[in-house]
């Protein structure tokens, strides 16, 4: 029990604890029972035995080297030679797992690998290839993971030649669930055709973007498409005022107006409030297309409502969709197809609480990642990073 306590390796015997030149010398022996990793026999002859020199966790700043006796065996059953397995320490390996599980874990940390491997005595290559090697192992832990019930989905940019990716977030335990590379149907086809559980998602939640909505509904037709909030606010504030640019092209390139025109009205200071009344009052018609302005975006900010508030929220909605598509204004008519056209899907904002405000910020998340690396080339790279790092 002392030596699994000291080693952290279940079946080892210490047989001595000694220092030399620095270096915390261990010298074990295995002491659990030996099979054949080729048919799993016990009648095994020993043929020669030597001495493995491998790198253990080390204690503090002092390095640890484990002396472990070792021994080649001749398997009577099956007539094949091989030198024992031992829990712990993978074949033809110079370090034990725990060393190799606590260098990944100092460089998931934020340790460089330059100075990681300084610190340990190993070479900065040696580090990035373990730490490969853990997220690896990480990534598999989560491959079996069922489709999130409450999805999320939004793209990035990857690199110029790759382009974009896709991100599909589970919103209900905020993780990233995957991240895949292209947009496009065309492009995506056939991750969701192989996508096992789709029948287990219930709410989507997406930016306007319409081809990710043909995906959805083809490939999650058990699946409610909620549109997110923000993005919806940001297109009725942008086509606003793309419309005050055409009626007052000199207005509209005043920085303190601009960022009072984007605002709600509970955001605003009296005296922010009297300016801008002072400012409508001389362009009458810009006044009324701000006061619906700020109705239809009180209106679409509504949240937590029942099925039956809803119903009462759906005329509103239809009739200020109407009045834009009739007000004659390129900008507003084009903002009034727009909301048309995603009508569903904003409906469901009333009733579903979810955003992609999660996925947003794992974007940011991926920035940063992207920039500590100096950029991805190997997607696949990217993408185990990510899930783990997202997770």
């Amino acid at each position: 029990m002392e030596s699994e306590t000291i080693l952290g390796l279940p079946g080892y015997q210490i047989s001595e604890i000694g220092e030399q030149a620095g270096q915390v010398r261990i010298a074990a022996r295995y002491e659990g029972v030996v099979r054949c990793p080729h048919c799993d026999g016990q009648q095994l002859r020993l043929r020669d035995r030597r001495v493995r020199h491998l790198r253990h966790e080390s204690w503090g700043l002092r390095r640890v080297v484990l002396e472990l006796e070792t021994h080649k065996f001749v398997c009577q059953d099956c007539d094949r030679c091989f030198w024992q397995r031992f829990p712990g320490i993978l074949p033809r390996k110079r370090s034990t797992e725990p060393f190799r599980r606590s260098v990944s874990i100092q460089h998931f940390d934020g340790i460089s690998r330059r100075r990681l491997g300084q610190r340990q005595g190993i070479g900065s290559a040696t580090v990035e290839r373990w730490f490969q090697d853990f997220l690896r192992l990480r990534a598999a832990e989560r491959k079996a993971t069922p489709c999130p019930q409450v999805l999320g989905i939004d793209e990035h940019f990857f690199t110029r030649r790759r382009g974009y990716a896709t991100t599909l977030c589970d919103l209900k335990h905020h993780t990233v669930y995957d991240v895949v590379l292209g947009r496009s149907e065309a492009s995506l086809e056939d991750y969701f055709l192989s996508l096992k559980g789709k029948e287990l998602v219930r709410v989507v939640c997406m930016d306007l973007a319409t081809h990710y909505r043909a995906l959805v509904r083809k490939y999650f037709p058990q699946a409610r498409i909620v549109a997110d909030r923000f993005h919806v606010i940001r297109l009725v504030n942008h086509h606003f005022l793309g419309c005050w640019r055409d009626l007052d092209a000199v207005g509209s390139r005043n920085r303190g107006l601009l960022s009072l025109m984007r605002r709600h009205r509970h955001n605003l200071r009296p005296e922010q409030s009297a300016n801008l009344a002072a400012y409508l009052t001389q362009h009458p018609v810009l006044e009324v297309i701000y006061r619906f302005k700020q109705r239809l975006s009180y209106l679409l900010l509504k949240k937590h409502r029942t099925r039956k508030q809803c119903q009462t929220l759906i005329p509103r909605l239809l009739k200020a969709i109407h009045e834009l598509r009739q007000a004659g204004l390129a900008q507003l008519v084009q903002l009034g197809q727009t909301l048309q056209s995603w009508s569903q899907e904003i409906v469901a904002m009333w009733r579903f609480t979810r955003n992609n405000a999660i996925t947003e910020g794992f974007h940011t998340k991926m920035e940063v990642l992207q920039r500590q690396a100096y950029g991805f080339r190997n997607f696949q790279n990217y993408r185990s990073r990510v899930k783990v790092m997202c997770s």
